[in-house]
């Protein structure tokens, strides 16, 4: 009897077979801006405060959270916003002795808090605040990893190797729990590459760059061990039509071995019972 990421394995490879809808990425980010005034934040703090990777766009300072009678929770880091304050003021000409008006320009800054680093606010904020609930099974597989790598909030899902870092968006910016998880799977199924688990990526290490043949097999191998780990946590009905779209778009990147999916696959559930390595253990 096949096993679940059998069974996975070979739908994903059916859709392969007969293309899918296009990939689109699970998770979106809005301009920021204050929840206050609601204006937006202008010059760099765009790009500071959008590389956070939260979920809402909407800031405040420690104050304005206060008066909210909201309060920021504790170990939550601020981000820097900056501006420049114009000032007028007369001066008088050495030369001339006549009074001139002159005009300063400082840079000033402030620090400000994303509301989901905030307690207090949902009576305020209302539904426009929809946080993803945990999905249990999704939790244990994820939370049992032997060795797992350090995972960080970032604006974009990514695995960096010299690091042993996943970077990932906050689970508000994604569309469903099934589509943070899965993204999730993805980037844990790159860090078993690492040399500290399975050593995937010292086979390749001289050629992994973006488009090139190892590259795409690796983004094989993170997405069918996600369709797999989807499988065995009950979410694949969500989420396998995506990562179909999402394989087909890297498939057609590969050049001429015909193995290589079942080369892919068979990677992929090495880093599938690596991750499962402490679930099993308990089951």
């Amino acid at each position: 009897m096949p096993t679940v990421p059998e069974i996975i394995t070979q739908s994903v490879l059916k859709q392969l077979e007969q293309g899918g809808a296009p990939w689109r990425k699970p998770w979106s980010t809005s301009a920021p801006q204050n929840l206050i005034s609601k204006k937006p934040y202008r010059g760099l703090n765009v790009f500071s405060l959008a590389t956070q990777g939260y979920g809402s766009p909407y800031w405040l300072t420690f104050n304005q959270a206060k008066q909210l009678g909201a309060h920021i929770r504790k170990g939550e880091k601020s981000t820097l916003v900056s501006f420049w304050k114009c000032s007028d003021y007369g001066r008088e000409n050495a030369s001339t002795g006549q009074l001139e008006n002159k005009t300063s320009v400082l840079l000033r800054y402030y620090h400000v808090f994303n509301i989901e680093q905030c307690d207090g606010l949902r009576a305020i904020y209302g539904d426009d605040w929809k946080p993803i609930n945990p999905i249990e099974q999704c939790e244990a597989i994820s939370n049992s990893m032997p060795n797992a790598p350090r995972i960080e909030r970032h604006s974009h899902a990514f695995y960096r190797p010299s690091a042993d870092l996943i970077g990932l968006p906050s689970r508000n910016c994604f569309e469903s729990p099934e589509a943070y998880y899965t993204t999730l799977f993805h980037e844990l199924t790159h860090s078993t590459g690492h040399s500290s688990r399975l050593g995937r990526f010292e086979e390749n290490s001289s050629d992994h760059e973006f488009a090139s043949e190892s590259y795409s097999k690796e983004e094989l191998i993170a997405e069918i061990g996600a369709a797999m780990l989807a499988g065995i946590s009950g979410i694949s009905h969500s989420t396998l039509a995506n990562s179909a779209s999402y394989l087909q778009s890297w498939i057609s990147k590969l050049r001429s071995d015909s193995r290589l999916i079942i080369s892919a696959a068979s990677h992929a559930q090495k880093a599938v019972d690596h991750i499962l390595g402490d679930v099993k253990a308990h089951q």
